[in-house]
């Protein structure tokens, strides 16, 4: 595949994340929408990464370090924004988190981190577009 349309696939991807994320979000699976709003992050820095760097994309699920590694300008509120949704991706997944995050993953704090990931989506796509 050509540079292009790897960084078209991940886009792609992750548009079908964001639809799953919303409607999970209007389903109350709070955890599980603030997961996949982890992976539409993460698909967005790796498209990035295959347009500012290679097609080799990292092997991580910290979002700030593919952020990083990309050379994107990151505002420290971006990067604080980056390590709290890094932290869905954990603590949905290991069962010592998972009971305390369902309790925590309130409809207001969902909603709230719900948002930011719908920010930094645009932040992303946007830059993306450039």
């Amino acid at each position: 595949m050509k540079r292009h349309e790897i960084v078209d696939y991940w886009i792609n991807s992750a548009d079908k994340d964001f639809e799953a994320m919303n409607t999970l979000f209007d389903n109350g699976h709070f955890t599980w929408s603030l997961f996949v709003g982890h992976l539409v992050i993460k698909k967005l820095l790796k498209a990035y990464y295959v347009k500012a760097v290679g097609p080799d994309t990292p092997k991580t699920y910290n979002l700030l370090r593919i952020a990083e590694l990309t050379g994107i300008p990151l505002s420290d509120d971006i990067k604080d924004v980056l390590l709290e949704i890094t932290a869905f991706n954990l603590k949905t997944r290991c069962p010592d988190y998972k009971m305390r995050f369902y309790k925590k993953a309130t409809i207001d704090f969902t909603e709230k981190y719900i948002n930011k990931i719908k920010e930094l989506r645009e932040w992303l796509l946007e830059r993306l577009k450039s």
